[in-house]
C-alpha cells in the first residue's frame, strides 16, 4: 500500500467570510503536491473540512495516510462524534441538526469507502510546524483566489 503524509488547513477572513483551504501531500520519496481553493461566504470550520475532503479525494488508490490537521472540530468530529450523529439521524446530543452535515457526509463517504488507513494527528496551528505552516499559506492562497486576487 502506498503511503502519504498530508497536512491540511483552512482559513477564513471573517467568520463567515471569504475562506480558503490548503493541502500539502508528501510522498515517501520527498515529492510533494500542493492544492488549494476557496469560496466566498463560508466559515473556518467548513474550510478545515474541505481541506481534508480535497486531500483524500486527491488520492487515486488506497493509501496508508498520516493526516496532520490543526482543527479539533474536524478531528473530534471524525474520530469521536460521527458515529453518534449518524445513529441519531444526523442530530447532535441536544437533538439539533449537525452543522455542515453536507461536508460530514462527504467526508464520511470518503473515509469509509476509499480503502485508506488514516492516522489522524492533531498539530498546534501557528506553532512552527513546517507542514502546517505550508498548509496555512496554501489556505490563504485559497482566500486570495476566492477574492479574485490570484
Amino acid at each position: 500500500m502506498n503511503s502519504v503524509v498530508i497536512y491540511t488547513d483552512g482559513a477564513c477572513k471573517g467568520n463567515p467570510g471569504p475562506g480558503g483551504w490548503g493541502v500539502l501531500l508528501r510522498a515517501p520519496d520527498g515529492s510533494e503536491k500542493e492544492l488549494f481553493g476557496g469560496e466566498l461566504g463560508t466559515t473556518n470550520n467548513r474550510m478545515e473540512m474541505m481541506a481534508v475532503i480535497q486531500a483524500l479525494a486527491a488520492l487515486k488508490r488506497p493509501c496508508s495516510v498520516v493526516l496532520h490537521l490543526d482543527s479539533q472540530y474536524v478531528l473530534k468530529g471524525i474520530t469521536e462524534w460521527l458515529s453518534g450523529w449518524k445513529a441519531k439521524g444526523w442530530k447532535t446530543a441536544s437533538k439539533q441538526p449537525v452543522k455542515n452535515v453536507d461536508l460530514w457526509q462527504q467526508l464520511d463517504g470518503l473515509v469509509s469507502t476509499s480503502g485508506h488507513t488514516i492516522d489522524w494527528r492533531w498539530v498546534k496551528g501557528h506553532a512552527g510546524d513546517p507542514g502546517n505552516e505550508r498548509a496555512d499559506a496554501l489556505a490563504n492562497c485559497g482566500v486570495e483566489q476566492a477574492l479574485g486576487r490570484r
